[in-house]
């Protein structure tokens, strides 16, 4: 099918809305320049996860570490700056795992999964605004925890490692 028309309807900070033609159907997007999230594994062999208050969600959620894309950055460099922002995590091995699509269906907004491993420690550098804690699981405990994730990226991050690790 082949796109016929677009018209952007709202310019935001974060992301902007397009209402396109597909032929006879009309669609609402949301587009997003893309964000990053990183499976990091510490020196100890344990997965870093953060918990903070997500306002779409209402509530705190278990998640990996990730951010947005900043215009014309690399999803690598975004990674590793996120990673290092959120965490303090920094240096090791990494690569990419997959790249995903969360909400085709109204959000074009890709998100490439990482697995950074053999990290070292550092100083985290949040943003005035953030407030995340960090949480390190042994893998056995993450495997028990699985059913206390919620968001889609942590969870498509924590399996794809963990069916790594089989």
């Amino acid at each position: 099918m082949k796109k016929v028309r677009r018209k952007q309807v709202y310019e935001g900070k974060l992301f902007d809305v397009v209402v396109e033609n597909w032929g006879e159907r009309e669609r609402e997007l949301v587009e997003h320049p893309g964000s990053v999230t990183i499976v990091p594994i510490d020196a100890d062999g344990r997965i870093v996860l953060t918990r903070q208050f997500r306002e779409a969600a209402r509530k705190q959620l278990l998640e990996l570490p990730a951010g947005m894309l900043d215009e014309g950055e690399a999803p690598l460099a975004a990674a590793k700056r996120e990673l290092a922002e959120e965490t303090g995590l920094h240096g090791g091995e990494w690569r990419e795992l997959r790249q995903i699509h969360p909400s085709p269906g109204i959000l074009r907004e890709p998100v490439t999964i990482f697995l950074a491993d053999r990290l070292e420690e550092g100083e985290r550098k949040l943003e005035d605004t953030e407030k995340i804690d960090v949480v390190r699981l042994a893998v056995p405990e993450l495997e028990a925890r699985l059913g206390e994730l919620e968001d889609a990226k942590t969870l498509v991050g924590v399996l794809l490692y963990l069916r790594e690790r089989r």
